[in-house]
Formats: C-alpha cells, structure tokens, sequence
C-alpha cells in the first residue's frame, strides 16, 4: 500500500561528473527526487519569466486602471475553482501513490467530483461577483460573471496535474505548468499586433490559455484509466475520507494566498489595484524555489518514517530560506529601479509594500515548505487548523489596516498574519509529531552546496 524504494532528497546534488547534455537528459528524465526538483525549479522560473511578460504588457498598455480590471476579472474563476476542489488534488495524489491498482476507480470519482464542483463554481461566482465589484463598472462586473465559465477547466488542471505527480510524471507536470502562461503570453502578443488589447480580451487570453491543455489530459487519462462503475463506493471513500480532512487545507490556503486581493478589491480603486497587483505579482518570484521543491517533496516523503519526512522536510526549508533571503534582498535594494524601468514610473506606489511582501515571501515559503511533513504523514487535518487560524488573524488585520493605511497596510497585514501562522507551524512539531521542529538556521554544508550547483551550471 506504501511506495517502496529510498526517500530520495529532493535538494540532492547531480554528479558532478556529468556533462552539459547528459546533465540535460538528467534532468528532463526526473527519475530522481533532484532531478525532478531541478526541473520543475527550472519551469518555475520559466513560468516566472512568462508571467513577468505578460503582466509588463499587461501593465504598460493598461495602465494601472486597466490592470486593475483585469486582475478584478481573471481571480475569480481561479480563486472559486481553488476554493471547491474538495481536497481532490491532494486526496487523488496520496491514495494513486498508495492504491495504484485502484487508479481507474480513483480518476472516475475524481473526474466526476470535479466536474460536479467546477458547475458549483460557476453558480457561486456569477452570485457573488456583483456584491464585491461595487468600485467597477457594470460592464465589466458583467463580463467577469461571464469569465466564471472557466472555473471547471481550472479546477480540472489542479485534479490533474496532481495525478502527474502521483505517476512521477514530473516532464508532463512541468509541461502543462509551462503551456499555460506561453498560450497566454503569445495570444496576448497577437491581440497587440491586431490592436485588440483591452482588459476584456487580455482575461479571455489569460483564461482560456488552459482549456486545450486539459482536454489533452483528460483525453489522456481517459487512455490510462478507462472510467468504470465498479469499485467506485471504496474510491469515493478513499477520495472523500483524505479530501475533506485535507480539504481545510486546500480551502483555507487558498483563501490565505488570495484572500489579500479579494478583500482589497473592495477596498481599493482600480488603479490602487492595480498598482498592488503589480507589488504582489513581482514578491511572488519568491515562490520559485517552494514551487520546484513542495510537488516532489509530498509523493516521495508520503508513506516514510516521522524521522525521515522531518529530515528531508527541514533541509528543504533550509534552502528555500538561503535562495529566498539572497533574491529578496537585491530584489529590495534595487525595487525602485526595477519598478520603474519594467513597469513604469505610474507603478513607483509599489516599491515600499513590495519590500514588506517580499519579506512576507520569504516566511511563507517556508511555511509551504514545513507543513508538507504533516501532509506527508497522515495528518492534513492540521495543516488545515494552521491555516484556519492564520487566516483568522489575516483577515482582520486586512480590514482594520488597508482602509487606514492603503497599500502599505494591505502588506503589513500579510506579514503579521504570515509570522503568526510560522510560530504555529513550529509548536506543531513536538506538540503533534512528537518530535523537534526543524532548524531554519543555514548550514555552511548546504549553503556550499547551493554555490557548488551554480558553479556546475556554468561550466
């Protein structure tokens, strides 16, 4: 019932031996725990770099009104499809890697659920968008009920790509991940060179990027694990036993991850939301590192020994927090200059909430990173509690902060709520696993580590 085989270490090091092809082919294969890290951390900055494209076209042409509304139009069907998955992604992980035999049964509940739950999605959006866009016009509160048609095909990427990892079929995860925003970047290029960019058309190109993604998916999967009628009860109790005790997590990290915009939406004029779109969008380069590493780290920790998941977990947090702390830190220093010469001088306003949610990056990832040990290990009902109280202690201070203090209260907010949910994520260690909480405190060994991998990657 249990994967077999050595825990690999995800932040492992390639043989240094290995030549510039055969280091490419090392990679691409994802065969091990740090080549599959090594590869999705290489897609994650190209998704980095695709989205950084689209959002300094999208900021420039726009302006920060027209950014605000399209950022207004596109967080909707993704924030409501994350928002009602049920667990799906996480539950259709742990138990294909646990029940491979029982993968047909497994994918057609999964199919059905999120097929059901993505039509849930709609109804919800089309209700609730009205009552959250009151600063917008009706136009365009109209156009964004419209957009929730692609909540489902949102949804349906999550389940899927997490049934991917279930495989370790780390190159298509990767893939799919890539497809998405360089479907979007190029259909947004061709809407300049046709003269049609507006915040209406820049949403359909954003959304849409991944319909034929995941028809190919589903096709795909169709394939591997022809849908049946039998067996499906024990799947459905499978699926919905770790799904709804994980499903706190899926809920309320999502709303912790977006809970921000959709209170500032509120809050803020268009081009304020614009302009805080443009600090968050650019403290999520931060996320590269957690990214490469958390979609490796629970299909290979899950179904291991506390002290193994506790070891392998604590040495990922370690990196992300070196990786993480070098980026921010030039990042802040020169965030005037960035800001200015990538975006704009209209978009000057984000440079002091970016240096405040940068910091909050940092902290977060490491949270992203930690609480993988309690998914690995059985336990997502607490991952769930941690993020319930966070976002008890988030949601407040956004609104006692973003109206006495704009933009720079918005990311106050988001740091102390950050802090408190860290605290929490390390008093879980002893408190529920019966053991020490990692240490975050860098390594020499790990930080030569780190500079002996660039060093390879030049030669």
């Amino acid at each position: 019932m249990t994967p077999s085989g050595p825990l690999d270490d995800v932040t492992g090091e390639p043989g240094s031996g290995l030549r510039p092809l055969a280091r490419l082919r090392w990679v691409l294969q994802a065969r091990s725990g740090a080549s599959a890290t090594a590869l999705t951390l290489a897609s994650s900055v190209a998704i980095l770099g695709l989205n950084l494209g689209t959002g300094v076209i999208s900021a420039r042409l726009l302006g920060p009104g027209g950014r605000g509304e399209l950022a207004a139009i596109v967080m909707w069907p993704q924030f409501l499809a994350f928002m009602l998955t049920l667990g799906l992604p996480s539950s259709l992980l742990y138990n294909l890697r646990c029940y491979e035999d029982k993968g047909r049964q497994l994918f057609s509940v999964a199919l059905l659920a999120g097929t059901i739950m993505g039509g849930v999605a709609i109804a919800v959006g089309v209700l609730l968008i009205p009552y959250r866009l009151v600063s917008y016009s009706p136009e365009l509160v109209r156009f964004a009920q419209l957009a929730m048609v692609t909540a489902p095909v949102a949804l349906m990427f999550v389940v899927l790509n997490s049934a991917l990892l279930a495989r370790h079929e780390f190159f298509l995860y990767n893939f799919t991940r890539v497809l998405s925003p360089l479907i979007a970047l190029i259909a947004m290029l061709g809407l300049i060179a046709a003269g049609g960019l507006s915040p209406h058309t820049a949403a359909i190109a954003t959304l849409a990027a991944a319909v034929p993604i995941v028809g190919w998916m589903v096709l795909r999967f169709w394939w591997l694990y022809p849908p049946t009628t039998k067996g499906l009860r024990w799947a459905s109790q499978r699926l919905i036993s770790y799904g709804l005790r994980g499903y706190g997590a899926d809920l309320l990290g999502t709303l912790t991850e977006q809970i921000d915009k959709v209170v500032v939406v509120g809050l803020l004029d268009p081009a304020m939301m614009g302009i805080y779109v443009v600090a968050v969008s650019f403290a999520q380069m931060l996320n590269v590192f957690p990214t490469a590493v958390v979609p490796v780290l629970f299909p290979k920790s899950s179904g291991r020994s506390t002290d193994e998941v506790v070891a392998v977990t604590g040495r990922a947090a370690r990196l992300n927090g070196i990786s993480s702390v070098l980026a921010g830190a030039v990042v802040a220093l020169l965030a005037p200059w960035i800001v200015g010469r990538v975006f704009g001088a209209d978009y000057l306003g984000a440079v002091p909430v970016l240096r405040i949610l940068l910091l909050e990056g940092v902290l977060r990832g490491t949270i992203w990173i930690l609480v993988q040990a309690f998914m690995a290990l059985d336990k997502p009902g607490l991952v769930s509690a941690l993020q319930g109280a966070g976002l008890c202690v988030t949601v407040p201070l956004l609104l006692a902060l973003v109206p006495r203090y704009g933009l720079l209260g918005a990311g106050s907010a988001l740091l102390l709520a950050t802090t408190t949910r860290l605290v929490l994520v390390l008093a879980c260690f002893p408190l529920i696993l019966r053991t020490s909480p990692p240490s975050l405190r860098p390594r020499w060994g790990e930080v030569d580590l780190l500079i002996r991998q660039a060093q390879s990657m030049d030669r």
